[in-house]
């Protein structure tokens, strides 16, 4: 392929379902390459499966893909508009007589097929209406409505390099003279995927490997019509944490439950990245680093295996280096779809400061926030594990402290160690207490710090609430 060629590349989702992690990592990469070599990404909805293809499914794709950050150059364009064009170049392609009207009935297709079992064979069309110098075919039955089958080469073979796999090669005699329109004279999935590729001009088509035998099918149509072939890269399988194929349980799940649950979009591109491809030992980088080190020589053959912890443990990393203004509109917004009022409590901000360093995801920090801003009900058991005679005594002397003392951790964090000497108790004695009191939890960031962003109306009047 010549380099000045223009570099365009595809991604072509069937709209039957949601965009899951295997079908945004071709996504990803598709997009990637295209970036790396300034070229354009073109986004394809491959909708000729009626039956299955929904208007929800399409809109789960296009939100999957902004949500991901995967913007396109062109389209979406929709296999349903164009029509009209394949039945153009099935025209041509009979004219040609690079494919033939075929009135076999799937009874009789069936009969071949069991036939051809019993001698041993592999069942396939026996090319009975295929146009052959010499060969006299029979009148056309009436009443049947043929279908259209490629004439796919006898001779020779069909191979490409594979930019993924390597080298692939199969026998012509291995594929049959496959439908390119059936009877009702809609195109089938394999050419209409030639024709747009065709018409497109794409120059790498990297999807799944659960494409590879559409491949050779898909060559012998380009060549039939004169048309430039694509390069080919075949990404291999998305296995689950445990070995076994992807599945809902360990990822296979629509990207955008990866929102709800509280990933980051960065931390997501980041993990699919890593999920077949590397560079050198490089773990977490941006996607703009991702789009200067992107090529296909070091995606690996071998299937990938989807690793829940390491995506929890990227998305930490993600968080912590997030801007904190941008995590509190993203926190904001999570606590309004609960109900909560994210400007009842401190600056978002500032507790978010507090907590990120500890988050693995939004919701968390969410969960945290809400502990800010809303009327707090401590389970009872935790109120009597923790809330002891000796606690409430230290507390209600720690409030007439924090009643006075300037609101700054340094004195904050004084005025918790006078009242523990004054009752000649230990820092967990107090601080535990003292975090139910006030945020319900006895866990959290360093008390003093809690204190300091709560502000002092809001402590004073949540220990106020158990001082009797």
């Amino acid at each position: 392929m010549s380099s000045s060629l223009t570099v365009r590349t595809r991604f072509a989702p069937s709209p039957t379902g949601f965009l899951h992690i295997g079908g945004a990592r071709t996504a990803l990469f598709s997009w990637a390459y295209a970036r790396r070599h300034g070229g354009q990404f073109v986004l394809r909805i491959e909708d000729t499966d009626v039956a299955r293809s929904t208007p929800e499914a399409v809109q789960a794709i296009l939100d999957g893909m902004q949500w991901l950050g995967l913007e396109h150059d062109e389209g979406p364009f929709y296999q349903m508009q164009r029509m009209d064009r394949y039945k153009e170049v099935i025209q041509q392609m009979l004219a040609a007589g690079t494919a033939y009207y075929c009135y076999t009935s799937a009874e009789e297709l069936e009969q071949i097929r069991e036939e051809q079992r019993a001698r041993g064979e592999k069942p396939r069309y026996d090319g009975r209406w295929r146009p052959e110098a010499g060969k006299t075919l029979p009148m056309p039955p009436t009443g049947v409505v043929p279908v259209v089958r490629f004439r796919n080469p006898m001779d020779g073979s069909v191979a490409w390099d594979d930019l993924v796999k390597g080298r692939i090669e199969i026998a012509n005699a291995e594929l049959d003279d496959f439908i390119i329109a059936r009877g009702d004279g809609t195109p089938t999935y394999n050419f209409c995927v030639v024709v747009d590729d065709w018409d497109m001009g794409i120059t790498q088509v990297i999807r799944g490997d659960d494409h590879v035998n559409n491949t050779p099918r898909q060559i012998n149509v380009l060549k039939a019509l004169g048309a430039t072939v694509p390069q080919y890269a075949h990404l291999s399988m998305i296995l689950g944490d445990d070995g076994t194929k992807l599945s809902k349980r360990h990822g296979a799940v629509s990207v955008m439950q990866y929102d709800e649950e509280g990933y980051l979009p960065d931390a997501v591109i980041n993990y699919l990245a890593r999920l077949g491809w590397s560079h050198g030992d490089d773990e977490v980088f941006s996607r703009e680093q991702f789009v200067e080190w992107f090529d296909l020589d070091h995606i690996t053959p071998s299937a990938a295996q989807f690793n829940t912890e390491k995506l929890n443990w990227l998305n930490a990393q993600y968080i912590k280096k997030a801007d904190d203004g941008y995590l509190a509109a993203q926190i904001a917004s999570r606590l309004a779809r609960r109900g909560v009022d994210p400007e009842a409590g401190p600056t978002l901000e500032r507790v978010i400061a507090l907590y990120k360093d500890r988050a693995t995801n939004l919701n968390e920090l969410a969960d945290a926030a809400e502990l800010f801003c809303v009327e707090l009900h401590p389970a009872p058991e935790v109120l009597a594990q923790h809330l002891t005679t000796a606690a409430v005594a230290a507390l209600k002397s720690l409030h007439g402290r924090l009643a006075v003392v300037d609101w700054e951790k340094a004195a904050l964090n004084q005025a918790i160690k006078d009242t523990m000497a004054e009752h000649g108790l230990r820092m967990p004695q107090v601080a535990i207490p003292l975090r139910v009191a006030v945020l319900s939890v006895p866990q959290t960031p360093s008390i003093d710090a809690v204190l300091e962003v709560l502000g002092r109306e809001r402590v004073l009047k949540r220990l106020a609430r158990y001082l009797g």
